[in-house]
């Protein structure tokens, strides 16, 4: 999250070409420069992120190490070493595609490629850290469970139509970076009405919860969609605000930092409530 973060900040500040180069920020330097063409504060900026992704591989090694060292005599350890495999893996696709994205000047498709690897990375890992501490996993009655799973399909639809709002309007990182070919304030409605049915589904969800499930699965399941529909209407009020106010810089970083917050809360609602299961599914078919 610390990485969609601080990358959208090189995004908002005009910093997305602060080192110009990659691997290297400029010909002959893995640093920034003096006196620099971008400007000190742009291409520190920029470095900045990359800096970021170096604390990201010591996590995502100790991860691994940890996975191996505990997770080798459970009875899920494939899954596990799985997981952990996958964050490595994301984050070698997350460094090229970073770097695809610095030669090819900002090319949105490559922007957006980048974000996109960033979610997975977060599902993955709150599944990985979820599993490793044995956190309480419910299963969810037949019809909850497809409602759930609607919920989770339309908010991966919801962030990927907010992927190319930002691709198509104003803060590209550079002004030279090209944009989608979009119409703004078109896909920006359709982002918009795919948020209204997101809460309204995820609300019903809640309501299905509370009148179908018993016990600790209700209480746990009401808790985490409940906390999902919370964040999401905070979403939803930060991006009409920055909508008509002309997308200040401020609530854009803001909205993209909800945007992290709604895909890792729907994704731990997911996994709680077994949503992904395949043992569920199998358990469905032989009912």
């Amino acid at each position: 999250m610390g990485i969609v973060v601080t990358g959208g900040a090189v995004r908002l500040t005009g910093s997305g070409l602060g080192c110009p180069t990659w691997p290297q920020c400029t010909p002959g330097s893995y640093t920034p420069v003096p006196h620099q063409a971008q400007g000190k504060v742009h291409s520190w900026i920029e470095f900045g992120n990359r800096l970021l992704t170096f604390l990201l591989v010591v996590a995502i090694l100790a991860a691994i190490v940890g996975a191996i060292k505990w997770g080798r005599n459970r009875l899920d350890s494939k899954i596990v070493g799985l997981l952990a495999a996958a964050q490595f893996f994301g984050l070698v696709a997350q460094i090229i595609v970073g770097g695809i994205s610095v030669l090819t000047h900002l090319n949105p498709i490559a922007v957006s490629a980048h974000f996109l690897i960033s979610i997975l990375l977060i599902a993955s890992t709150i599944s990985l850290r979820q599993r490793m501490l044995n956190s309480p996993r419910v299963e969810l009655q037949v019809l909850t469970r497809t409602m759930g799973r609607v919920v989770l399909a339309l908010s991966f639809i919801v962030i990927n139509l907010g992927i190319v709002v930002t691709g198509s309007g104003p803060h590209a990182g550079d002004i030279m970076a090209k944009r989608f070919k979009f119409d703004v304030r078109t896909i920006s409605w359709l982002h918009a009405d795919s948020v209204i049915a997101l809460i309204s589904l995820t609300f019903g969800c809640w309501i299905l919860v509370k009148a179908i499930e018993k016990d600790a699965t209700k209480e746990l399941a009401a808790q985490k969609i409940g906390l999902f529909l919370a964040i999401c209407l905070g979403q939803g009020l930060i991006g009409y605000t920055q909508y008509f106010t002309g997308v200040p810089e401020l609530l854009v970083g803001a909205h993209l930092l909800g945007s992290t917050l709604v895909w890792g809360s729907i994704w731990s609602f997911a996994y709680s409530t077994k949503l992904l299961s395949r043992n569920s599914a199998i358990k469905n078919i032989n009912l």
